[in-house]
């Protein structure tokens, strides 16, 4: 029963809890940074700054948020594109994709991800990577309204609608002298 009062619950929730957050990702033989900031509702843009031992690359990533069972956990997919310089072999650059999970643990500022971001590249010796990677991200600006139970009993969603329906009535008036 409750995890069907779930389910019921989870379309209606938001897919992350933040605004913005920055971190460190490690995986596929790369150590970096990355930053993320939501654009839309359940959209995010992504930035990488990326180092191994023999080379540099910078990715950007536009990302879809679907939320699992509630804001705190949720996946992910995305795409985008990346340029770089190999010790060796001078500049590449290639387009990406990337599928993901990532919690944000409970009472704390931090989320964690795993993803899978495999690349095709252009100016290299490799064509294609598969790399897979994990990220700790501080939330630098927290999404507003995220507690479990916001909107459930009315709040702030139902004063807009009294506030919408009233300008609403006086817009339709005809503006006559004895209209309060």
């Amino acid at each position: 029963m409750g995890l069907g009062c779930g389910l019921v619950a989870a379309p209606a929730a938001q897919a992350q809890k933040y605004r913005t957050a920055a971190g460190l990702r490690v995986g596929g033989g790369q150590y970096g940074i990355t930053v993320q900031q939501k654009i839309l509702d359940k959209t995010t843009l992504e930035g990488l700054g990326l180092v191994s031992s023999r080379e540099v690359s910078a990715t950007l990533l536009a990302e879809r948020h679907f939320g699992i069972l509630g804001p705190s956990l949720n996946y992910y997919f995305g795409a985008g594109g990346h340029v770089g310089n190999h010790k060796d072999n001078g500049a590449f650059g290639g387009i990406d994709a990337l599928a993901g999970i990532e919690y944000k643990v409970a009472l704390t500022p931090f989320v964690l991800s795993v993803d899978f971001k495999p690349t095709v590249e252009f100016g290299a010796e490799d064509w294609t990577r598969f790399p897979t990677a994990v990220s700790v991200r501080y939330i630098l600006v927290k999404e507003k309204n995220t507690g479990i139970f916001n909107g459930m009993f009315g709040g702030d969603k139902d004063k807009d609608k009294k506030k919408k329906s009233k300008s609403k009535s006086k817009s339709k008036s005809g503006g006559g002298l004895f209209d309060f």
